[in-house]
């Protein structure tokens, strides 16, 4: 899965369209690619994975910024050509060891929307991370009980089940729900694990020294983690192999990914935007263009280390516009 961990620029016709378990959440038009594409009315589209911007006048020309690249998010009024005030979205992100600047501008000097539904939605991908990365130790378990997350629901709870993942084993118990696999040790529930389902790569039954073992291993991108459990007896062990796969083949085709935000003038309960085509022209056969450097935040030029009389050490020089007082006195004074 890419969509929320890549910037790309200029993607494919299919590539723009929403992937399984990806929902449209808001669109803005008259939004302009300051940046890049300045003077091209274009589309920004908000989805609970990333943010996309197309020409509506040459839709090829786009962008995909996944929320997980993301570094900062802000907004700000800014004078546009027509000599009027609009609001524009700035958005810091980093990917693959460069960092991007994209300045998103809404043409429309009338619009009252000031891009909350971008800043909302990001909040809510920080805050459901639980849903898309492996947990250890954390505080999921409360009075022998998994703490259930939205949406999620328990399908099975085993006891005496040995983790293998240290030499001497602990003995716990497995939950397994509809969105993660959870296990936590009997003597201390805060040594415990939660794996997403979003995150396995394979689960199989391998031998080890204890004997037949469920082996869990997950993606590269998580930290190809490899988790041992023993259960007990063998045909108990291929009860839960086959349930978890069951389960993980009907996750894959409906996942969640657990970002869930609702617009501050609508009802609890809001029925999802219409999924649009992010074109009506169907793909051409192009070369993608080369536009990223348009989008790096420090241009080419690195500004060089001096040193700082105000801080006692070398810092690279900030931009023309602020201090290295003006930044530092950013932080609490307590």
């Amino acid at each position: 899965m890419w969509q929320d961990n890549e910037v790309r620029f200029d993607i494919s016709y299919n590539q723009m369209q929403l992937r399984l378990g990806e929902f449209t959440v808001d669109k803005l038009d008259l939004i302009e690619d300051t940046k890049g594409n300045a003077g091209d009315n274009g589309r920004l589209v908000v989805t609970n994975l990333r943010i996309l911007w197309h020409s509506l006048f040459l839709p090829r020309v786009n962008l995909s910024v996944g929320f997980n690249t993301f570094v900062t998010v802000n907004t700000k009024t800014v004078h546009s050509l027509q000599g009027k005030h609009v609001q524009a979205l700035y958005v810091l992100a980093s990917f693959r060891n460069c960092r991007y600047e994209f300045i998103f501008t809404n043409l429309d000097p009338k619009s009252t929307r000031h891009y909350t539904s971008v800043i909302g939605v990001y909040r809510a991908y920080v805050s459901s991370k639980i849903y898309r990365e492996i947990r250890l130790r954390s505080g999921i378990i409360n009075d022998k009980q998994l703490t259930l997350l939205p949406q999620e629901v328990v399908h099975s709870t085993s006891q005496d089940i040995w983790n293998l993942s240290l030499e001497q084993g602990n003995i716990g118990i497995l939950i397994i729900t509809n969105i993660r696999l959870v296990w936590f040790a009997d003597m201390n529930y805060q040594f415990n694990i939660s794996i997403p389902y979003l995150v396995i790569a394979n689960i199989s039954i391998k031998n080890s020294k204890f004997g037949p073992t469920l082996v869990i291993t997950s993606t590269e991108t998580s930290g190809e983690y490899v988790l041992g459990f023993q259960i007990n007896p063998i045909q108990k062990l291929h009860t839960v192999h086959k349930e978890i796969l069951m389960i993980l083949k009907t996750f894959e085709k409906s996942p969640i990914f657990g970002v869930d935000y609702t617009f501050e003038h609508q009802a609890p309960v809001q029925q999802r935007l219409n999924e649009e085509q992010q074109s009506e022209v169907q793909e051409e056969e192009i070369e993608i263009s080369n536009v990223f450097g348009y989008y790096f935040s420090e241009g080419l030029n690195q500004r060089r280390p001096a040193f700082s009389t105000y801080l006692g050490v070398a810092a690279e020089e900030p931009r023309e516009t602020s201090t290295l007082q003006s930044l530092w006195e950013l932080v609490p004074q307590s």
